[in-house]
């Protein structure tokens, strides 16, 4: 009797042992930790602080100079994040989160054969259109928020967030999407700006160019479902386009 219990434990435990584990994140695997052909920190550090002086004057309050920037893989996991100054406590805190989550949303929604800036999913995306509620299907993950200058941040890790206006834009290697990057800190026109400025530094622009995915708006091009609003000091492309309209009806 002792002898069978023996042997119905030890084939009991077997069998436990041989159930494959099913959910476990692994952050050394594949899936997520790899970011070949993406900007590492340092190089995308260099290429925020470099992209406002390239291109004409990108509007905006600070003129692309005070800016966050990420970029994901194309699984959607962050790879690097940096700051364009050398004290990231003078950019926008805020702002960390929204340019991880601007490169989340512009992998998310490109492919190969269709570049996405998360500038031409504004109005897709705004009450009445037919993308309305879309921002509710991904939240953003706060626990991937490093503090500025700290350690941390999620790198390796899916912090998701979709955001819908200009600073997401995909990344694109031989004529294939690896990613995306996400520029925050100014209005979204300049973060836009500073966006296609740093693909095109890195020399990561879609198979259509760097300005396959540009913004649109409807003063300068006409109203489109990829139109998206003047913002305050509005460049595009070192031109001059317009300012956000006054308030007004409230």
């Amino acid at each position: 009797m002792t002898h069978r219990f023996l042997f119905s434990v030890v084939v009991l435990t077997s069998c436990l042992l041989a159930v494959p584990s099913f959910g476990k994140d692994n952050d050394n695997d594949d899936d997520k930790g790899n970011c070949s052909g993406l900007p590492t920190e340092s190089q995308l550090r260099n290429f925020l602080s470099s992209a406002s002086g390239v291109g004409g004057d990108a509007g905006g309050l600070f003129h692309g100079t005070l800016m966050w920037g990420a970029v994901v893989n194309r699984k959607g996991a962050t790879c690097a994040f940096a700051t364009s100054t050398d004290d990231p406590t003078q950019v926008w805190p805020g702002s960390q989160a929204i340019a991880k989550a601007k490169a989340y949303t512009a992998n998310a929604f490109s492919l190969d054969t269709l570049p996405l800036s998360t500038a031409r999913l504004y109005t897709f995306t705004q009450p009445g259109h037919s993308l309305w509620s879309l921002g509710q299907s991904n939240p953003f993950d706060p626990q991937f928020l490093a503090p500025p200058g700290g350690q941390g941040g999620g790198k390796h890790h899916i912090a998701g967030g979709l955001i819908f206006f200009g600073g997401g834009v995909p990344l694109y290697l031989n004529g294939k999407i690896i990613g995306g990057l996400g520029i925050s800190g100014d209005t979204s026109c300049a973060d836009h700006e500073i966006a296609k400025r740093v693909r095109d530094l890195a020399g990561l622009n879609p198979p259509g160019g760097k300005l396959a995915d540009d913004i649109t708006y409807s003063s300068k091009d006409g109203a489109t479902v990829f139109t998206h609003p003047l913002c305050v000091n509005t460049f595009r492309n070192g031109t001059f386009i317009g300012n956000e309209p006054s308030a007004a009806g409230y």
